[in-house]
């Protein structure tokens, strides 16, 4: 099975982007928080969830209108597991494909979130995650203009999902993001 640097390879290989990289780190960082901190993942399958979170876009770049279904075609010929392949479809709305998973329903709800939660900390003074805190997070929420291609009821939905209130789920991806700080520079 592949390892979390085979999927860090496989991001880079198919993603040029440094911004788009970094976004699959944040998404990496917050799953891989729920992972430990909130499903009490076994070690074993830590890799798994950190990698979805990682790959989640990864074929974005190279097939922008056939995302994410582009992509699973090369997560199958890489030996990549079931569970990881569900995740990275189910990501979205936009291709109907339903969350079934609890690593599923994590990939949904961290991904747009972890967007979200970047874009208050960089307009921060310091630029910096310790300035964001889940007061700040919902007052740039209610700023329609604020990262207006973040779809709002997303953020909502993927809270719900995860079955926690909104505002435990904003803090625990403010502190997922925390663990790759230093990736992001925040």
């Amino acid at each position: 099975m592949p390892t979390r640097d085979d999927a860090w390879a496989l991001l880079c290989e198919w993603t040029q982007s440094d911004a788009l990289r970094k976004h699959g780190r944040a998404v990496e960082g917050a799953v891989g928080w729920y992972a430990e901190n909130h499903f009490n993942v076994a070690p074993a399958d830590l890799d798994t969830w950190r990698s979805a979170g990682l790959l989640h876009d990864f074929d974005y770049e190279r097939f922008p209108d056939q995302h994410p279904l582009a992509g699973v075609e090369e997560l199958r010929k890489r030996g990549y597991p079931e569970e990881l392949i569900q995740a990275v479809m189910g990501h979205g709305d936009h291709n109907g494909v339903p969350r079934t998973t609890d690593l599923a329903h994590c990939v949904y709800a961290c991904d747009e979130m972890s967007g979200f939660v970047i874009a208050v900390a960089l307009v921060r003074p310091n630029r910096s995650l310790d300035e964001v805190d889940v007061h700040s997070v919902q007052k740039k929420l209610k700023d329609k203009g604020f990262a207006r291609p973040v779809p709002r009821d997303q953020l909502t939905k993927g809270a719900d999902e995860l079955g926690i209130p909104f505002e435990m789920h904003v803090a625990n991806v403010i502190e997922g993001l925390k663990t790759v700080r230093g990736d992001l520079g925040l």
